[in-house]
């Protein structure tokens, strides 16, 4: 067996995958599979770091606005 793979079999190792798998791939899944995002539409290392900060942005306000109308739910009225 490998070192790479011991130590991803180790607690250690499974607790670093386990976080990897809840921290940043899950905003990149919704932006493939539920924005329909594929690929950036501009060229360029600025253009395409504009777009991903455009990208980020949507995706924060739209989180944001979901955590709103469950906060708003959530209060008898």
């Amino acid at each position: 067996m490998k070192k790479n793979q011991k130590f991803l079999r180790s607690q250690e190792g499974y607790a670093l995958t386990v976080r990897r798998m809840t921290e940043p791939e899950s905003v990149f899944g919704q932006l493939k599979n539920n924005r329909g995002f594929r690929r950036f539409l501009l060229r360029g290392i600025e253009k395409v770091t504009l777009e991903v900060g455009w990208l980020s942005l949507a995706h924060n306000l739209l989180k944001q606005a979901t955590n709103d109308q469950k906060s708003k739910a959530a209060i008898p009225q």
